[in-house]
């Protein structure tokens, strides 16, 4: 099996215009690899390295994303042109191989692995521009690689993520309950965001861990945007967390950080410097303290759970299905602080929020997943499921959940979204499955429920599911994920359960990259 613990056979220092006196360095320290890289004037932009290794037996690979899955999680065979960010597996169906770099690193990495070997492309890019070190030494990453033999690809999936995160940041206790999106989809108020708290709180009455009620999207005055304070159907923000908890929840909220109308109208000097980009830019230091003192103020209204979203589109102005091997493709534009990487300035907007929140429970969601561990205690794992569209729910919610297990306690607590329960939409005959797997999967279950569209026997099953993942201390692994993209076989403590995630709901057509969450035949 490949080794990338090595000198490579070849390495490259690229640089925006001629390379003058970028010097990349290598120290291999026991059994990491660590990249250093120095330059006065010139800007690096990639450091590309190569390890030359012939593939002589049949093959499959399977690499990471950037943020969050969008249905495209698998195993693959040798693609020289699939880039895998962050770190990849290779199983020739008896031994499984793990490359990657640690966590938490400066660069934003990803893998190639052709028949002839692997290639590193490691950006040290400040957007889409070079990054101006002015004499500084950057530590780009570090590599790691370790070979398991006669082992599972999952076990050995499971141990390479520890190894690449020694510290994962993890809840003191678990956490699941709602979040209201699925139903709502931003159209909720004082009055219906109790109700849902009612209902959340009945089904887990007897439950000594209390559960969660997040309010996503639609408690602020512009849609998807701010400014960050309450809009008139909600009120008073504190008196709505006060009165979750006095129903028995704990209240978690929502919100965009980088989008921001109110500070666009007032601070346009402090937009990131693209063409009609309307997202605020992480590294001004202004920008800084203006997210500060929201943090401050929704930390002030005693919310216990905080989901912050969409940081990544905001900062490189795409979602992960339209990026390959570039965090960004988008030309021409530098963040703010031209002397830093864009993972380190990812990494410092990261840290301000932890630093705000302190105890607060974070959900990073539209993160960049090698970066937020060990900053956040949950990470969504795919794009959203739906309330709507089962074929959605399949596509998003069971893949991610199956390809990013291997990360659940490794790197944080994995959540693949929410169980969406409306009335007149999906079957509760699959619905109940997708409960059923995220209850047991040992990663945090969020349901969605219109209260007027759970039945009794519906709220049967709640009931135990909210029982079991209260404590989330099942162990599940899919079993038949080397050769199905949303597995339907999964060993759960031990024992084989069998799903059927089909039954008479077939695929359905594409509109767009990802399954849409209206009916493609009415649009």
């Amino acid at each position: 099996m490949v080794n990338i613990l090595r000198t490579p056979d070849d390495i490259k220092v690229l640089c925006q215009g001629a390379n003058t006196d970028a010097v990349a360095e290598l120290k291999l320290n026991g059994d990491k690899l660590e990249l250093y890289i120095t330059a006065n004037g010139s800007k690096p932009t990639f450091i590309v390295l190569r390890w030359n290794h012939k593939t002589v037996e049949p093959t499959r690979i399977m690499g990471d994303k950037w943020e969050r899955g969008y249905s495209d999680m698998g195993w693959h065979s040798l693609n020289g042109e699939l880039f895998m960010p962050w770190y990849f597996f290779g199983s020739n169906g008896r031994d499984t191989v793990g490359c990657g770099v640690m966590t938490g690193c400066n660069s934003f990495v990803s893998f190639q692995q052709d028949a002839s070997g692997v290639t590193a492309w490691v950006d040290v890019r400040c957007g889409a521009m070079g990054v101006e070190l002015q004499g500084r030494t950057l530590h780009a990453c570090t590599f790691v690689c370790k070979e398991y033999k006669d082992t599972k690809e999952f076990t050995a999936a499971v141990d390479f993520c520890k190894v690449m995160c020694p510290n994962p940041l993890l809840p003191k206790e678990p956490v699941y309950g709602s979040n209201n999106w699925y139903y709502a989809y931003g159209k909720s108020s004082y009055e219906k965001i109790m109700t849902d708290a009612k209902l959340i709180a009945e089904l887990a009455g007897q439950n000594k861990n209390k559960p969660f009620m997040v309010i996503d999207d639609g408690w602020q005055p512009n849609s998807c945007d701010g400014p960050w304070v309450a809009n008139e159907a909600y009120g008073d923000m504190k008196k709505v967390a006060d009165d979750f908890k006095a129903l028995g929840v704990k209240p978690g909220i929502w919100f965009r950080p980088l989008l921001d109308k109110e500070a666009r109208d007032n601070h346009p000097e402090w937009l990131i410097a693209r063409p009609d980009e309307k997202g605020l830019d992480p590294s001004n230091p202004e920008v800084k303290e203006y997210l500060r003192d929201i943090l401050r103020r929704i930390k002030g209204w005693g919310y216990e759970l905080v989901k912050h979203d969409f940081s990544t589109f905001d900062m490189f102005g795409d979602f992960g299905y339209s990026l390959n091997g570039m965090i960004t493709i988008k030309k021409n534009w530098a963040f703010f602080d031209k002397t830093k990487t864009s993972a380190e300035i990812v990494l410092d907007f990261y840290r301000l929020i932890r630093e705000e929140l302190k105890d607060v429970v974070i959900i990073g969601c539209n993160t960049v997943s090698h970066l937020a561990a060990g900053l956040v205690e949950i990470q969504r794992t795919g794009d959203d499921t739906s309330g709507k569209r089962w074929s959605r729910t399949r596509a998003l919610g069971i893949n991610s959940l199956a390809f990013r297990m291997c990360q659940n306690n490794a790197f944080y607590k994995v959540d693949a979204d929410c169980v969406g329960v409306l009335r007149q939409y999906i079957d509760w005959k699959l619905n109940k499955q997708w409960l059923d797997i995220l209850s047991k999967s040992g990663s945090p279950l969020f349901v969605s429920l219109q209260p007027e569209a759970v039945t009794e026997e519906m709220k049967k099953d709640l009931i135990e599911a909210f029982s079991r993942n209260s404590i989330q201390t099942d162990v599940a692994e899919p079993l038949d994920w080397t050769w199905n993209n949303t597995p339907q076989t999964w060993l759960i403590n031990g024992e084989v359960t069998e799903y059927d995630f089909i039954m008479d709901s077939y695929p359905d057509l594409l509109t767009f990259n990802t399954q849409p969450f209206w009916d493609p035949f009415t649009v």
